[in-house]
């Protein structure tokens, strides 16, 4: 089999609001599958104007995100120009788009991803393709998780890949079948109250070492019905406001408090997602990742082997996934599972638009 090579850009945004990551990878397909190289990777930190923009389209009205589609498609197309300037990118085969997740209520029927993939591939020039969840939810599926077939044919090395970001979410083979869902919320919360007194967010875990865990409040957090709940499901921002926010608050702790018996919670809820008599590898990537008193808490309650990779995979691994999943897409293949999201079938997801100039 004479091997194939695409050089593909990828950007992913995610609930946390930590900024737009940008990969420039070359993947591979040869003989013995799948193989990837991160070339160049760099993460722009949103204004505070963006950030603001992001955060409180939750609320905004139809003609508002309308707008901000658009004006994120910009957005997201100039920074592109930017970073193939600064890398002097001279081979593009396309880009792949996450884009910015304002609504997931896949139980009503909608989610909604903006940056507007026309604008994009105007601005930029080339290929573009975005919008990977809308199909699966048109197919009664939850529209994510999206990462589990690049980490069953990118990362198969691993049982386990758990990812820690606004969410944290998990992968893992089970009976020749690829299993994924969103396990509970992490940076997201964490973030919100470490901002609360003064910091963008917590770092090392260093305000959660210092407080202490409230009993009641662990309790309220276990037991709310998502958790156990039957696959397929996800996570929102919505989740967040409606469910998490106001249990938290009621209780007026400290927001070192606060944040110790979150990361217990945190803890709490990826156990329960593992095999914890096995010494099985568990790879942890994600902001989380850096957070030393949250990965020390998870080695200390599993027995599983905690895999920390290089910074590149730790902070890119998304942003390299979906430009495989738009690889996939191009090739019209496979890119989203049915036994993660509930779908009634595998399909090829995504829109593909290409620059009409």
């Amino acid at each position: 089999m004479k091997e194939k090579k695409w050089h593909i850009i990828g950007l992913m945004s995610g609930t946390s609001l930590d900024g737009l990551d940008i990969v420039y990878t070359q993947i591979c397909l040869g003989k013995n599958g799948y193989k990837f190289k991160i070339i160049y990777c760099e993460t722009i930190p949103y204004t505070k104007n963006w950030e603001d923009n992001l955060r409180n389209a939750f609320s905004a009205s139809e003609n508002e995100i309308n707008k901000l589609h658009i004006n994120y498609g910009i957005y997201l197309g100039e920074a592109v120009n930017v970073f193939i300037a600064k890398n002097n990118i001279s081979v593009v085969d396309f880009m792949a788009s996450h884009g910015h997740t304002i609504f997931h209520k896949p139980n009503e029927g909608y989610t909604l991803q903006i940056g507007d993939g026309q604008t994009i591939s105007a601005i930029t020039g080339l290929k573009v393709i975005c919008d990977f969840r809308t199909q699966d939810i048109v197919f009664g599926g939850q529209g994510a998780p999206l990462v589990p077939i690049g980490d069953q044919l990118l990362f198969s090395a691993y049982k386990y890949c758990l990812n820690l970001g606004g969410f944290a979410n998990i992968s893992f083979q089970e009976n020749d079948q690829r299993i994924a869902f969103d396990v509970c919320p992490v940076n997201i919360v964490m973030n919100h109250y470490a901002k609360l007194v003064g910091f963008p967010f917590d770092e090392n875990g260093n305000l959660a070492k210092k407080g202490r865990i409230h009993a009641n409040l662990l309790n309220e957090l276990n037991a709310i019905p998502f958790y156990t709940a039957a696959t397929p499901k996800s996570l929102g921002f919505e989740f967040i406001k409606e469910t998490i926010f106001p249990i938290i608050n009621k209780y007026q702790l400290k927001v070192e408090d606060v944040l110790r018996t979150f990361v217990a919670h945190i803890v709490f809820q990826i156990i329960n997602c593992l095999d914890n008599n096995s010494t099985s590898s568990l790879l942890i990537t994600g902001g989380g990742a850096f957070n030393s008193f949250l990965i020390e808490e998870l080695k200390q309650a599993s027995k599983n082997t905690i895999v920390i990779p290089n910074n590149k995979i730790i902070n890119y691994k998304e942003a390299l996934i979906f430009a495989f999943l738009g690889l996939l897409r191009s090739e019209n293949k496979i890119n989203c599972l049915s036994s993660v999201t509930g779908a009634k079938k595998d399909h090829s997801s995504g829109k593909i638009f290409i620059n009409q100039v």
